[in-house]
């Protein structure tokens, strides 16, 4: 399972590059203005409006592999055994760890308190009453 995951990612990294250098080559839509005057763009190997077709599609097939590798990735990481998801826990929701406290809070005891709180003297036992 460990080495079809490997695969996969390697997969998707190369459809993300693959994605990235195509946006990069491809013309934004007022470079086509400049085909339109005789700029060389009508001699190129595709034709006048083959390169963007060609490679707006090479876009979408390396946009489609990358979505899919992704649902892929995905799935094998929540399914897979003897991983994170694994264990005793496994069903358990992180809100449900979390709301669970290691200590109690009357345990707690904060850095320059008292331990014992002392009873204040009473009125009687100091003297003030004449």
């Amino acid at each position: 399972m460990q080495v079809m995951m490997n695969l996969v990612l390697v997969l998707q990294l190369i459809a993300a590059l693959a994605m990235i250098g195509l946006v990069l080559v491809q013309h934004g839509k007022g470079a086509d203005m400049g085909a339109s005057f005789g700029s060389g763009a009508s001699g190129s190997l595709f034709g006048a409006t083959g390169s963007a077709n060609f490679l707006s599609r090479s876009t979408a097939v390396a946009a489609t592999i990358f979505f899919v590798s992704t649902l892929a990735l995905a799935y094998m990481g929540s399914h897979r055994e003897g991983g994170i998801g694994s264990g005793p826990s496994a069903g358990e929701q992180l809100l449900e760890r979390a709301a669970v406290p290691s200590a109690p809070a009357s345990a707690a005891v904060l850095p320059g308190a008292s331990i014992a709180p002392q009873a204040a003297p009473s009125a009687a036992a100091s003297g003030a009453s004449n």
